[in-house]
């Protein structure tokens, strides 16, 4: 029986130069190695022109790399770009490109599917099949980018993780993929370029401000009324109010670094005077800003985008109160890329 084959990325490069001393060789080969698997990118052997064809052999008999692989790729008439990643088992997932006339944006997936029920969300209609490893997150990043050069002529300038999963339902391997591509043996991307969005898994928010992480939050909130989030979001219920406000506000305590409200407003669900002064009384708690997300349906149901005026009495009401609204309108609707919609599933 054929013995299946370790992924090669996921050796620290500590362990890399292990192997190769362990094979006879000199530990720099280790380092020459991850260089290829991390820095260039590589998604095979043959690539790595500096190590012998011995050592590319035995790397062959005895590693894989499970890259990804772009399947399908759709351009935007706004620009937006939507990949869709095939894994190394046949499983897909999405990543996104938004470009603005400063930046590039890439919107990355953490899990094939979703574990959670958010009724408003077409990725929470497909059941969580596994989570992105490590690498499989950073091969998005690194395909993003390239579009960006390529369509856009200047490199990626920002990551956020909105695409499909829950991010920190993938905590470790998503903390590694940053990591690698905040190093300088990766990517070497200023980590305050890069945006986690959680629809509020408590325990996770408070780990990583121990964890002294240096990215950004955002919480997929969409009401601070307990009743209406537990009905848009069902999960939830494990996850109340209470217990997020002291998440966020230990999370500004140990980190000072604002968070950001992603909130979409219905049409009847959450546009009412109610709604707005729970989300204001709601925005007091830690220094945050807020983005008023357009909603982009997906099918007939009672998830409809709220008129104009419901978005304007919530900027108005919170610019009252001193909080910074933006509105986000859909990106991509001709190919159904509203990436940052999709954060709102997670």
């Amino acid at each position: 029986m054929e013995i299946e084959k370790k992924d090669i990325r996921s050796l620290t490069k500590e362990q890399l130069r292990d192997f190769f001393v362990a094979n006879g060789d000199k530990a720099f080969r280790g380092n020459q190695v991850y260089e290829w698997l991390w820095s260039k990118a590589s998604h095979n052997f043959e690539d790595m022109t500096n190590v012998s064809k011995e050592t590319r052999i035995m790397l062959e008999n005895n590693f894989v790399i499970n890259h990804i692989k772009v399947d399908t790729m759709q351009r935007s008439e706004d620009g937006t770009v939507k990949n869709a990643v095939r894994l190394h088992d046949g499983l897909i997932v999405e990543s996104v490109l938004i470009p603005t006339e400063t930046r590039t944006t890439a919107c990355v997936s953490s899990q094939v599917g979703c574990s959670l029920d958010c009724n408003f969300c077409a990725t929470a209609r497909l059941k969580r099949m596994r989570n992105l490893e490590p690498g499989e997150i950073y091969d998005q990043v690194v395909a993003i980018d390239r579009e960006s050069r390529l369509y856009y002529n200047r490199p990626l300038s920002n990551i956020v993780f909105m695409g499909m999963g829950e991010p920190l339902m993938n905590y470790n391997n998503v903390i590694k993929a940053i990591n690698m591509i905040t190093s300088e043996e990766g990517l070497g991307m200023s980590p305050k370029r890069i945006t986690v969005s959680t629809s509020g898994v408590s325990k996770k928010i408070k780990k990583m401000a121990d964890d002294e992480v240096k990215f950004k939050l955002a919480v997929s909130l969409h009401s601070a009324i307990e009743e209406t989030r537990n009905h848009i979001m069902p999960f939830t219920k494990n996850f109340q109010l209470p217990e997020l406000k002291e998440a966020l506000q230990y999370w500004y305590q140990k980190t000072k670094s604002k968070v950001t409200y992603e909130y979409v407003v219905w049409k009847g669900i959450n546009d009412d005077k109610a709604s707005i002064d729970a989300l204001v009384k709601f925005c007091k708690y830690v220094p945050c800003k807020v983005n008023l997300i357009e909603y982009n349906p997906i099918d007939d149901g009672e998830f409809k985008q709220a008129s104009d005026e419901a978005i304007d009495n919530y900027i108005k009401a919170l610019a009252k109160n001193d909080v910074v609204a933006k509105v986000r309108r859909s990106r991509g609707k001709d190919i159904d890329a509203a990436c940052g919609q999709l954060a709102n599933k997670s």
